[in-house]
Parts: C-alpha cells; sequence; structure tokens
C-alpha cells in the first residue's frame, strides 16, 4: 500500500537531499583496441559471477532512509519486509522477461542488472530508445512499491582509463536515474553510483566478459521501520 504520494515525498525532501550532478565528456573513446586495457584485462573482483548489489554503503543508505521516514514513507517491520520484497520480485521477474534484464536476490534486496549493449551506445550515455519501455514498466513498479530506496549504478569494462570509466559509469547511472525520474519515480528515493571499472562480473580479456562488465545495475533496498 501507498502509503505518501510522489508529490508528498518531493515536496517534503526539497533541498534535503544533495543529488549528484552529471559530469562532462573528456572525448576520449573506449575502442577495443585502446592501449589502456593492457595490463588491465584481467581485473576481477569479489563479485566475480553475480551483480554487484548495493554500492554506496550502509551510511548513505540509512540518511536516505530517515529522510524518507519522516517525508511520510512508512517503514516496514519484521516479516513484512520479505513479503514485500517478495511481491516486487515476482512482478519485476514477469516484466524484465525477454528484455535482457537479470534479475538477483540477494536477502531483502532486488538488483536489476541492465547491460550496456542494450541500454546505450557505444561510449554514450543516453538511454537508446527501444530500451524506454523496460525502463518504463521499472518505473511503474517502483511506483507502486515505493518503500525503497533505489541505487543506481554504472559499471563499464577495463578498457580506458581509470578516470574515463568511472567518468562514464556516473553519467550511465544518472541518465538511468534521470529517465526514471521523468516517469513519475521520485528522484530522492535514489543514489546514483559511477564505480568504473572496479566492480567486473566477469573476466575483461574476452569480448563477452567486457560487454557483462558494461552494465547498469539498479538495487531496491527496502525502507525499515
Amino acid at each position: 500500500m501507498r502509503t505518501a504520494t510522489n508529490a508528498t515525498i518531493a515536496a517534503a525532501l526539497a533541498g534535503s537531499l544533495l543529488l549528484a550532478s552529471c559530469a562532462t565528456y573528456t572525448g576520449q573513446t573506449n575502442a577495443p583496441d585502446d592501449p589502456n586495457r593492457t595490463g588491465r584485462g584481467a581485473l576481477i573482483g569479489a563479485a566475480i559471477g553475480a551483480a554487484a548489489g548495493l554500492l554506496s554503503g550502509d551510511s548513505a543508505v540509512e540518511r536516505r532512509q530517515r529522510a524518507l521516514v519522516g517525508a511520510g514513507v512508512g517503514g516496514l517491520a519484521g516479516g513484512a519486509v520479505g513479503a514485500y520484497q517478495d511481491r516486487q520480485e515476482a512482478q519485476l521477474r514477469q516484466q524484465m522477461e525477454g528484455t535482457g534484464v537479470d534479475v538477483v536476490r540477494e536477502g531483502d534486496n532486488i538488483t536489476l542488472n541492465m547491460p550496456g549493449n542494450v541500454t546505450f551506445a557505444f561510449d554514450k550515455a543516453e538511454v537508446q530508445p527501444q530500451f524506454y519501455p523496460v525502463l518504463d514498466n521499472v518505473a511503474n513498479t517502483l511506483q507502486q512499491y515505493n518503500q525503497t530506496i533505489i541505487e543506481v549504478a554504472g559499471h563499464t569494462d577495463s578498457v580506458g582509463t581509470d578516470a574515463y570509466n568511472q567518468q562514464l559509469s556516473q553519467q550511465r547511472a544518472e541518465a538511468v536515474a534521470n529517465y526514471l525520474g521523468s516517469r513519475g519515480v521520485v528522484r530522492d528515493r535514489m543514489i546514483t553510483v559511477g564505480a568504473g571499472e572496479t566492480h567486473p562480473v566477469a573476466s575483461n580479456d574476452t569480448e563477452e566478459g567486457r560487454a557483462a562488465n558494461r552494465r547498469v545495475e539498479i538495487t531496491l533496498v527496502p525502507v525499515r521501520s
């Protein structure tokens, strides 16, 4: 059940949360033959083989949670948390079937793993129009299940410099968050993170692995009372 309207939440939180602004491009490209790939192609993180999940840290989530509860979003308690996320997960799995988006559940957190090749054009941070219907479905579910904090994290492969990959990943996270916001999801529920190349889910030694690492993850964290 929705405990507060989007307008109420937005009004109560206006000016209370500083949102990250979009960076500008450096002009560098992540071309497959970029010499910076050498020596870094095998960068493998502890999260190899699975979505990285929540990256922003407990303190950031707790601050956002306190603000949402203060704005009238009721927190979930006890067994209600799991049941709430069960329903949301089931709906998202149904909506994401056949789209290329993976739905991963870890405890009470739900992560949507969105491959970069279907979400963005090469070396671009604008969401591809053909992906709009998928994000529209995600936005509808996020509005229905508004008792969650939403982390949007961008990830890249290891091609290009660390600085450029960090910037591009942040821009892509912002682009997805902005699109969801344009579809009615309260922006102050969202945290954006640019992880660059630091959380690979596959080996950067192969094109298939690099493609898997180019992604955006949306992690949904329940607001607890």
